[in-house]
């Protein structure tokens, strides 16, 4: 009975052990990340990022995305939502992180579909009907022509500016970005530089909220 009560003793402690490990890892890993977002500040958003909300707002969600993640498409509206329940009080930047075979090129058609003013509806129409032009974690660019139509885009302009250089040095600017800043997956989050501790929309909530007070009591 007494060499039972010390086996279980020990894998209590063995198992508060771990447990402890594991957050002083995880502390370290973000950590790391934010020293590194810090010492990247200027990767973190450029000149030609697309933006939404107040360009004076206390809480800035940077967003790394790949139009071909379903992840992406499954966060945008709740990125969204957190935007509506604090008016006036988030800016959202988006930022490409092209890892899907032929993700690039869609990049490229919604960096067009910008110069004709329709970003944010061409962003949305494509996560929308993500399921019909990205199969099998690859993006086929000649699959979503179709969704962007009813947007009364000019198609052949479209198709014309998305070869442009401007737009190609986009893309390999965030590319660059992207792996100075070491984002390994997507969608990646940065809330005014902070990385999220772990991934997940609680957590992506939990951290604006953390920020939103902090700059409010800082004002």
């Amino acid at each position: 009975m007494k060499q039972r009560t010390l086996f279980i003793a020990a894998l209590v402690l063995l198992a508060a052990m771990f447990g402890a490990a594991t957050l002083i890892y995880r502390g370290q890993q973000t950590e790391k990340a934010t020293q590194t977002a810090i010492q990247n500040r200027e990767a973190l958003v450029r000149f030609h990022s697309p933006s939404m909300g107040n360009a004076d707002a206390p809480v800035h969600i940077v967003e790394f995305l790949d139009p071909a993640c379903e992840t992406c498409a499954a966060f945008y509206p709740f990125v969204k939502d957190i935007m509506a329940a604090y008016p006036g009080k988030i800016r959202l930047t988006v930022r490409y992180a092209p890892f899907h075979q032929g993700s690039q090129d869609v990049v490229k058609v919604l960096e067009a579909a910008r110069k004709q003013g329709k970003y944010w509806q061409a962003l949305e129409a494509l996560f929308g009907a993500q399921q019909g032009w990205a199969q099998h974690h690859a993006a086929n660019v000649n699959l979503v022509w179709q969704y962007l139509a009813p947007l009364g885009l000019d198609m052949e302009r479209l198709k014309s500016d998305m070869q442009a250089p401007e737009i190609d040095r986009i893309v390999r600017q965030d590319i660059a970005d992207v792996q100075a800043l070491n984002v390994q997956k997507t969608p990646e989050y940065f809330v005014n530089g902070r990385p999220l501790p772990a991934f997940g929309d609680q957590q992506l909530l939990q951290l604006v909220r953390d920020e939103l007070e902090r700059t409010s009591k800082g004002s």
